[in-house]
């Protein structure tokens, strides 16, 4: 199906006016102009919650160092694979898509896929956009479609129509479970990333005297069913102190740890470490729909 996106303020259908940078709701009333990067900000100010909300520019500039050197390359095949196996439509919604890597990466990997991707940091977005623009990647706000777009936005409030996803793809960020199941069709999947209990257990070793597993998060999100699941596991090497840097500041630990355990990364140039991942796959209850998951 086509990319059906809706606008923040009246909920009615969004669209892009001749050749205008901007979308436009069906009502003629609320408009939203298309940044040169290709995205569109989407989140209303009474609703960003925080004066500056998601990740900072030196969080989306960490990240995409570290991805870009392909440590996370093995996963993102993983994701792209288990999509294209439940995937029974060609529009995707990627809920908290940080920087684009991923959403990107699937666009490429699936010839005819739209992937419309949302997150509350504006650097993040931008980024995003740029990187796909740069890349040659059709956008289908600029009515170049399939291919891979980006907004900002709630992955609570998604700028999507109801029933307009054929699958959503949500990596290592909340679970929204009412606001997926609206999103999704009915014959739409949830696909969940988590980390498994050893994961990053070796940049732990290097930092904490007793480092610990990670808590596993719980599979039943309600108005769900789980269909399947899938572990990634490999060990990655991390090749520079650069990247260590970056790997470290793109997880939680990095604002609960205290300055003296963070300069225990500032001699290392290499590390190697456990990558863990679970991909949770879930279908809607046809008849009960959704609200939230437990945790």
């Amino acid at each position: 199906m086509p990319l059906k996106l809706k606008c923040p303020v009246c909920g009615r259908l969004l669209g892009r006016p001749g050749t205008e940078k901007r979308l436009l709701c069906e009502g003629g009333k609320h408009s939203f102009d298309i940044a040169r990067q290709g995205y569109a900000n989407l989140l209303l100010p009474q609703k960003k919650g925080a004066s500056v909300p998601g990740d900072s520019d030196m969080m989306v500039k960490a990240r995409t160092g570290f991805l870009n050197a392909g440590y996370y390359q093995p996963f993102s095949d993983a994701v792209n694979a288990v999509c294209a196996e439940e995937l029974r439509g060609d529009t995707v919604a990627d809920a908290g898509c940080g920087e684009g890597y991923y959403s990107s990466r699937l666009v490429n990997a699936t010839p005819g896929l739209t992937v419309a991707g949302f997150d509350l940091s504006k650097p993040a977005v931008s980024h995003a956009a740029a990187s796909a623009k740069l890349a040659g990647i059709d956008n289908p706000l600029l009515g170049a479609a399939p291919g891979c777009c980006f907004g900002v936005a709630s992955l609570f409030e998604m700028p999507l129509c109801d029933g307009s996803a054929d699958g959503i793809v949500n990596l290592f960020a909340p679970v929204a479970g009412e606001e997926f199941a609206r999103v999704l069709s009915d014959d739409g999947f949830l696909l969940v990333a988590v980390p498994g209990e050893e994961h990053l257990l070796g940049l732990k070793r290097a930092v904490y005297d007793r480092p610990y597993l990670n808590e596993l998060r719980r599979d039943e999100i309600e108005g769900f069913r789980l269909t399947r699941k899938e572990r990634v596991s490999y060990e990655a090497e991390l090749r520079s102190n650069t990247d260590i840097l970056n790997l470290f500041a793109m997880t939680p630990y990095y604002w609960k740890t205290s300055e003296a355990d963070k300069a225990k990364l500032n001699g290392l140039d290499s590390l190697k470490t456990p990558v863990c991942f679970d991909l949770l796959v879930y279908r809607k209850n046809k008849k009960t729909g959704a609200s939230s998951i437990h945790r």
